[in-house]
């Protein structure tokens, strides 16, 4: 059987901890943007992509030296061992300025072996719109490595085969984003709940005065801040400091199927329920055993198949859930009449499924 840990979050009766509105919401708008690009990685120690099944790096190079006016006839097919062709991405994060440094990661497209030692020559980084925001190049650094032998014998740690390059592009343009010009801002929360949108309203109203913020829906707050930028700057410092006690989350049950773990939320409660359950073993095992025929009797040894039964039936006793039980009096009732942290997954799950669990399951 397998085993499960059950996890019970602590039941409280004081109110959740008071958290600051930059931990709860993000400014919409205001967000990191991908960048990905295509390059040439250079100067591998023989590792780099196989002409024959990688024809598009062989291709890649001879673009790239007829950019800097070097004819490479089309019947030369050069052995690019030192080589590979590689994608590249990054993210963009808010307010980055041109001439600042990002971070980029940098992975082999053809059948490279390793990355190792390689430095990647300048190509541009484009957004979703097709424009370039970034230009990368620089000298990879690659945490796995492998080795192999004569005898066709190879050891591998982590990924040779990809990289990184920190600070490895520079941002050549800006993304524009609503924060210096936008009339009104919108914070949308990052997990929805109309309680949290309505203490952060007037947390913000009793601050900057009334009518400042206004809560569109249970995960979004508008707010109107002052429209000269350095003032702005400044009321959004204060803004995001605020403290605001977010509301309870909702009645849940979460039970993660890979690692048998199961979250039992505080605010757990059942309707009034009789369960009972209990386990019906039944073992099987094979004995043979060896016929000796008497002496001369022209007999055969032989082989006699005995076959052992054995049904072991749980004693298992009805336990009963009244109106209001909390999370507390579900694990001690279960634990009291001897049910395995394992069975209490279909023990709540039949509660649910008769309408007496009063939380939402979520299996991950």
């Amino acid at each position: 059987m397998k085993s499960w840990l059950i996890v019970m979050l602590a039941c409280v009766s004081f109110a959740a901890p008071a958290e600051r509105i930059k931990d709860l919401t993000e400014i919409s708008g205001v967000r990191p943007n991908q960048l990905v690009g295509y390059g040439l990685v250079v100067g591998l120690n023989g590792t780099g992509d196989s002409t024959n099944q990688a024809p598009f790096t062989v291709q890649s190079f001879r673009n790239m030296l007829l950019g800097f006016g070097v004819d490479v006839s089309s019947n030369m097919n050069p052995q690019l061992k030192n080589v590979a062709a590689v994608a590249i991405h990054a993210e963009l994060p808010p307010f980055a300025k041109p001439g600042q440094t990002i971070d980029i990661t940098v992975s082999s497209l053809g059948n490279a072996k390793s990355l190792r030692g390689g430095v990647l020559l300048m190509a541009p980084l484009k957004g979703a719109d097709g424009q370039v925001y970034a230009v990368a190049q620089g000298n990879l650094v690659v945490s796995g490595f492998g080795a192999e032998g004569a005898d066709g014998s190879k050891i591998t740690v982590n990924v040779p085969t990809v990289g990184s390059i920190p600070g490895g592009a520079s941002v050549e343009q800006a993304v524009s984003n609503p924060f210096s010009s936008a009339p009104t801002l919108t914070f949308n929360l990052h997990r929805y709940d109309f309680t949290t949108a309505m203490r952060v309203t007037d947390v913000i109203n009793k601050t900057f005065g009334p009518h400042t913020a206004v809560t569109l829906d249970g995960g979004s707050i508008q707010v109107t801040p002052p429209q000269d930028t350095s003032e702005r700057v400044v009321f959004m410092a204060t803004l995001e400091n605020l403290d605001v006690s977010p509301g309870r989350a909702a009645a849940r049950v979460i039970i993660n199927s890979r690692t048998g773990t199961i979250v039992i939320g505080q605010d757990v409660r059942v309707s009034p329920a009789a369960v009972s359950h209990g386990n019906l073993t039944v073992s099987i095992s094979e004995n043979p055993t060896v016929s000796q025929p008497g002496p001369l009797s022209g007999g055969q040894t032989t082989v006699v198949p005995k076959s052992n039964i054995q049904v072991n039936e749980e004693n298992k006793r009805m336990f009963l859930f009244k109106a209001g039980t909390s999370l507390d009096d579900i694990v001690r009732a279960v634990n009291r009449v001897g049910v395995a942290p394992g069975d209490l997954m279909a023990i709540l799950e039949a509660l649910k499924a008769a309408g007496a669990l009063q939380a939402e399951i979520q299996v991950i």
